[in-house]
């Protein structure tokens, strides 16, 4: 007898009370639905649906029973065979190119979409974790903003905004491979490291912008640009700036750089701005281009004296490429120019690019291309024509960068990250919203979150604690200010401890003793000099007493004394003589 039988046979039907499962909608994804494909149905009719095949029954007439047929015969009469019913349907094959023309999953994540608007300026700075959960984003407002997908409503409101770097524009963000911390990157000299709920941990330090030799300065001696980890090494992050130079930090040591790659220019100066930096996928090859136009890499286990491969021209003179991004298998690099183009590049024949895309409008800096999760795709944006006009993304072929799709979206795209956990597209657009592409079929996750909750349910006053459904009821005397108390009962206690209390009982303040004390420094300079006046005279003293006390010098200063008496009298009468005026002495004004 099993244990269900014997709660059954109790009278027990299980523990506790049963929650009610909550239902959702299954066309809840609808109202995120983007005009452009809201059109399109889910399913065709007359059209096959890709999934198992299921064989078609038909109706055959029972058989008429014979005198032969023995009661004990079980089971279902054997089925007609086709040969005997000639109307009878035949089974469909399984044919998989039907399926595969009349797919309606689609290609791109790119059906549905949710807005989210916090920025009042262009996003100048986008990464999500690797899990795809957080999105931390920055702008020319100078704020960075933390999403959480599993945290939020409808409202799509961050839950944490903050400024980085006081009134400087936020360059780049990116985070760690272990998703823990994420790297800050805007227009000061100095790179700062916050943990995943945005609390600043780092901050390394700027150079001296005296010294002239880069190689011997302790950071950035310009604004930074951009920044990237090493993809194996959690501990060692590299930073480009204007001051041309890429340093390589290692995390725990802020107050210098680990190596310090110069970057020359060929022009006069010697000296160009570093517009982007990255990491080849397995950490081997830096790679950095400049604002000359030219395009830089460096093996990793080098001495970075000069560029181990380089290309002069790779885009315009003068203009800031606004992304460097390795492929997978590392062999190729995209880079995303300020002159309107997008360019792929072949490691093992870096001497022109394999393809060019031109005509990809480029309005801000910050602008930059990114591969698919499956390597066969570039996705870039493209600016507006007209001020205030609508941008687009472009999808492109990685073979030979021909446009496969173009999405219309509300502004300009600046930020594009495809996560491939999720397989969801992030946008940062020049009118400060943040665009998150989706697909009910094949995303995971991210913005589904949002969706999957549900509607929100309604309040009862049991959800709600004691403390606020309950009346409160104040009686003035149950209080302590007003308690009357009854004197001598009960305060004696109190009355000595508010005696000891300086404050309560309005003690005066005690006299100094010593050099200081209580924050009061003593007495100021005339009054140490009147105290000693008055401490040293002898007003108060006894003349028998002193004289008792010095009468041995009283005996042998007294004749000397008087010896000098007569002398001066002598010397006077004489000066007395001779030294007149109007009839007086002028020693001692006598006649």
């Amino acid at each position: 007898m099993s244990d269900m039988d014997v709660f059954a046979a109790m009278g027990i039907s299980g523990f506790g009370k049963a929650l009610k499962k909550k239902q959702l909608d299954p066309n809840r994804f609808d109202k995120n639905k983007r005009d452009d494909v809201r059109h399109f149905g889910s399913v065709k009719e007359g059209k096959p649906v890709a999934g198992p095949s299921r064989p078609q029954t038909t109706a055959t007439p029972p058989l008429p029973s014979t005198e032969d047929d023995s009661e004990d015969e079980m089971g279902p009469p054997p089925p007609q065979r086709n040969d005997e019913d000639p109307n009878a349907q035949e089974e469909p094959e399984y044919n998989l190119s039907d399926f595969d023309e009349e797919d309606d999953s689609p290609e791109f994540p790119i059906t549905h979409e949710i807005v989210l608007k916090d920025h009042t300026k262009v996003v100048s700075a986008l990464a999500l974790d690797p899990s795809g959960a957080r999105i931390v984003s920055g702008s020319h407002d100078y704020d960075c903003k933390l999403w959480d997908f599993g945290g939020m409503d409808m409202r799509c409101k961050p839950f944490k905004s903050w400024e980085p770097a006081s009134s400087y524009h936020v360059h780049d963000l990116k985070f760690s491979n272990d998703g823990q911390k994420f790297l800050c990157i805007s227009g000061t000299t100095q790179a700062k490291i916050f943990d995943r709920d945005g609390e600043e941990q780092a901050t390394y330090i700027k150079g001296d912008p005296y010294i002239r030799d880069m190689k011997n300065t302790s950071g950035h001696v310009s604004e930074l640009t951009s920044c990237a980890w090493h993809p194996r090494d959690s501990q060692t992050f590299v930073t480009s700036s204007a001051d041309s130079t890429i340093r390589i930090w290692d995390i725990e040591n802020k107050r210098k750089q680990k190596t310090v790659i110069v970057v020359k220019s060929k022009e006069r100066g010697a000296r160009t701005k570093v517009v982007t930096c990255g990491y080849s996928p397995d950490g081997g090859i830096i790679g950095g281009a400049c604002f000359d136009g030219a395009l830089h890499m460096w093996h990793a286990n080098s001495n970075f004296a000069r560029p181990n491969m380089t290309i002069e021209g790779a885009h315009t003179k003068n203009s800031e490429t606004g992304s460097l991004v390795f492929s997978v298998d590392g062999r190729t690099v995209l880079t995303r120019g300020g002159d309107d183009t997008v360019k792929i590049w072949d490691l093992r024949a870096f001497k022109k690019p394999l393809a060019v895309r031109n005509e990809a409008p480029t309005l801000y800096p910050n602008t930059n291309a990114a591969f698919s999760p499956d390597d066969k795709y570039v996705i870039t944006g493209a600016g507006a024509a007209a001020k205030g006009g609508s941008g687009r993304l472009l999808f492109l072929q990685k073979d030979n960068l021909e446009v496969v799709k173009t999405l219309e979206v509300g502004a300009t795209p600046v930020r594009v990250f495809w996560h491939s956990k999720i397989n969801q597209i992030v946008t940062g657009l020049s009118n400060g919203e943040i665009c998150v592409l989706y697909s009910p079929e094949t995303s995971l996750n991210g913005a589904k979150l949002l969706l999957n909750k549900g509607p929100p349910r309604k309040v009862t006053v049991e959800d709600m604690s004691d403390a606020v459904t309950a009346p409160h009821i104040i009686t003035p005397h149950a209080l302590p200010m007003f308690r009357d108390l009854e004197p001598g009962r009960g305060t004696k206690r109190k009355r000595e401890k508010d005696r000891m209390d300086p404050r309560k009982s309005r003690r005066p303040e005690l006299p100094v003793h010593g050099p200081g004390k209580g924050g009061r420094v003593g007495a100021s300079a005339t009054q140490h000099v009147v105290q000693n006046l008055v401490r040293d005279t002898m007003r108060d003293e006894d003349v028998s007493v002193c004289c008792h006390r010095d009468s041995s010098l009283v005996a042998f200063v007294l004749p000397f004394l008087l010896f000098l008496r007569f002398s001066a009298v002598f010397v006077l009468g004489y000066r007395c003589e001779t030294r007149s005026f109007q009839g007086r002495c002028l020693w001692c004004d006598r006649p």
